[in-house]
């Protein structure tokens, strides 16, 4: 099937004497088409792998790390799968860069006893965070996302050009009777 496809496509190319004037003007807007969908693709790609890594490096620099005391031991709980969970929700204390006492709860290592220290994040305002993506992960993540983004605008226009066709199919039958009128065979017409 995509061989003839491709074969049908071609044919629209080639010097031909049955070829007409709208074949040459349908096969440039065709590839028109498919020039704007693959460098749509891409810039799509491209501005979200961007946008994705300016993100993750604007939350790198408004996150910084800070030591904390561990005010709870973090227990080690058998998980559902028959280990140990590695991570435990916990209370920890730190001292924000203006010098006041903050407290919150944080996910910490399993096993850890209190008055342990511990490195946690904080944001600009000293309130607890995630730590940040780094770098690497950044950019992998930028890139997953930026792919993600240039396949689906190609599938768009796959799905797109699946749709018309059925449609076309669907219209066939329906299609020549839909353009003739029969004539009114009441006298008020005649």
């Amino acid at each position: 099937m995509g061989s003839r496809r491709t074969n049908r496509w071609l044919w629209q190319w080639r010097s031909n004497p049955l070829r007409r004037r709208d074949d040459i003007i349908e096969a440039w807007i065709v590839l028109a088409v498919w020039m704007v969908i693959s460098v749509g693709g891409v810039l799509v790609g491209l501005i979200t792998a961007r946008v994705t890594d300016e993100m993750l490096a604007g939350q790198r620099s408004a996150r910084y790390p800070v030591e904390a005391v561990l005010l709870t031991t973090v227990p080690r709980i058998p998980s559902a799968v028959g280990g140990v969970s590695d991570l435990g929700r916990a209370e920890v204390s730190w001292t924000a860069a203006d010098g006041s006492i903050h407290t919150g709860k944080t996910l910490i290592d399993a096993g850890r006893q209190s008055g342990s220290k511990v490195v946690v994040w904080v944001d600009s305002r000293g309130e607890l965070t995630a730590e940040p993506a780094s770098a690497t992960e950044a950019a992998v993540e930028a890139g997953v996302l930026g792919t993600a983004a240039a396949l689906a605008v190609v599938a768009r226009r796959r799905l797109d050009r699946r749709r018309i066709s059925q449609w076309d199919r669907e219209w066939e039958p329906i299609g020549p009777r839909w353009g003739h009128r029969q004539a009114d065979p009441s006298p008020e017409h005649g």
